[in-house]
């Protein structure tokens, strides 16, 4: 067992007053006792993660230095090297901008980080370029191997990381920078490492893409065949399973130890729950505009529920009703409604949204705009309804919850069959966003967009302080699972906002 000595100190534990020149400083014999820092039965000297944009340290929309730093796997790696964990080498990125060019031209998706500028609620990528450029590819090999925007499949598909493919989306660019050759996986080069320890926290972009795009994706639940999958969609449980096995096998082929988490309820990040479902704002004039262009499709839908086509209880979720105030619902498509178009090509599957519906992040600047520029009655979400991307509704998010108990259910027997310890990372973030997480200052973290402390700018991936938390909930499980005594990093040390 390994062992050394970790001296924590406390906050405040030396004080200074610049008043006066007078000196306050505390007697050395006041200090804490040194605490042992173990590894119990687990073996830190070389440790490698696994995941993707997550694992990453992805933040404010961006991949960028100072993320990275704040990685989670960056904080473990710090409390491993106390209990005799070796170097941790992060495949940085050029700045703090993010974002990326290929040949010189920035790439399709180009992510810089967020802020607030312009003084908009609503933040915005900062204005510049990042100097990462793909095609200057690094050498060596990276204990940080998590890759934004990967998918469990991704992390055993040759050539994910050959810059021939970026451009035409058949690569990931971010893995095209540190592969060690173009045909190799992730994986392989992950298992090439012969780590001692890894983790693994892979699976939420199998689901995460359908969510933020509001449903839009295909639920490919049954098909086994991941080449045939749109960017938006619902990955197969069992190709989830059979890449995380994939991963776990060829990992402890040597006799690593290791962790996995498990996936959080993607519907509960602040991606999905900032904006409300009844933000318009309506005078009384344009209240009455707006009912009477409605009265015919309302009119229409009465008249085919009296002929038994629909429930009464649908035609009062679908009839369309303003009044003046502050909080009326938008108006938007939903595909599980009736198709009464047969009928009457006017009544398309259209309604208000309700408290049940999840609105994205992003339709907060787009809703109240104007489809058509020359149109002044054109307003996306009163006139015009929001389409499907914009909106989770209430049989989407069953489909997403579903999803998610299935894959959490194949990772829970996987940590079993393979001896892992397990980070519930579902129930950590459930916490955080139902009752907030204390600090020991006193404050809360909470889930709450831009100013609960726990989630970055994109309403997605945590902030850093965020990370620290989640870094804990790991430390945790591994002291758990292999009797080691890691003490976990301090939240207060890392910030709730990157603000630029």
């Amino acid at each position: 067992m390994k062992r050394i000595f970790a001296l924590l100190f406390c906050f405040g534990l030396l004080m200074i007053s610049c008043e006066d020149d007078d000196t306050m400083v505390t007697e050395p014999d006041s200090m804490p006792d040194p605490i042992v820092v173990t590894s119990g039965s687990a073996d830190f000297s070389n440790y490698v993660a696994i995941g993707n944009s997550l694992t990453a340290g992805f933040s404010d929309n961006a991949l960028f230095t100072a993320g990275q730093e704040a990685s989670f796997p960056n904080m473990l790696a710090s409390n491993f090297a106390l209990a005799g964990g070796g170097s941790f080498n992060i495949p940085f990125m050029a700045d703090n901008l993010g974002g990326m060019t290929l040949a010189g031209n920035p790439i399709a998706g180009n992510r810089l980080i967020l802020d607030f500028s312009t003084g908009s609620p609503n933040p915005v990528p900062v204005e510049g370029q990042g100097s990462t450029e793909i095609t200057n590819t690094l050498s060596g090999s990276f204990n940080n191997m998590g890759v934004p925007g990967a998918k469990s499949y991704h992390l055993v598909a040759p050539g994910y990381g050959n810059v021939a493919g970026v451009a035409d989306g058949l690569a990931n660019p971010y893995f095209a920078r540190f592969a060690s050759s173009p045909t190799t996986t992730v994986l392989a080069d992950a298992a090439a490492q012969n780590a001692t320890f890894f983790s693994v926290w892979i699976g939420n972009n199998d689901i995460l893409g359908y969510v933020v795009a509001g449903g839009a994706g295909v639920n490919q639940t049954g098909n086994i065949d991941p080449s045939t999958y749109g960017g938006s969609d619902i990955s197969d449980p069992n190709v989830v399973a059979g890449s995380i096995d994939a991963v776990l096998q060829a990992m402890t082929a040597n006799g690593a130890d290791g962790v996995i988490a498990n996936l959080p309820d993607v519907t509960t990040i602040p991606f999905l729950t900032t904006v409300p479902y009844n933000p318009v704002p309506l005078d009384q004039a344009t209240a009455d505009l707006l009912n009477g262009a409605y009265a015919a499709y309302n009119g229409g839908l009465a008249q085919v529920q009296g002929l038994g086509l629909i429930t009464a209880e649908e035609l009062e979720r679908r009839t369309i009703s303003f009044e003046a105030g502050d909080a009326n619902a938008v108006v938007l498509i939903d595909e599980d409604l009736t198709d009464l178009t047969g009928v009457n090509p006017a009544l398309i599957n259209m309604r208000q949204s309700t408290p049940d519906d999840l609105l994205v992040l992003t339709s907060r600047s787009f809703i109240g705009t104007l489809a058509n520029p020359a149109d002044p009655t054109s307003i996306n979400g009163v006139a015009i309804p929001l389409a499907d991307n914009w909106v989770l509704t209430p049989e989407e998010q069953a489909t997403a919850n579903a999803t998610l108990i299935a894959y959490n259910q194949v990772i829970a027997g996987l940590a079993t069959t393979y001896d892992l310890a397990l980070v519930d990372a579902n129930a950590l973030l459930r916490g955080i966003n139902e009752m907030g997480f204390p600090l020991a200052d006193g404050s809360t973290v909470t889930a709450e967009f831009g100013t609960g402390g726990g989630f970055s700018l994109d309403g997605v991936h945590p902030s850093p302080r965020g990370y620290a938390i989640l870094a804990n909930a790991f430390a945790e499980a591994i002291n758990a699972k292999y009797g080691s005594t890691l003490p976990g990093v301090n939240p207060l040390d890392y910030t709730g906002l990157y603000i630029n």
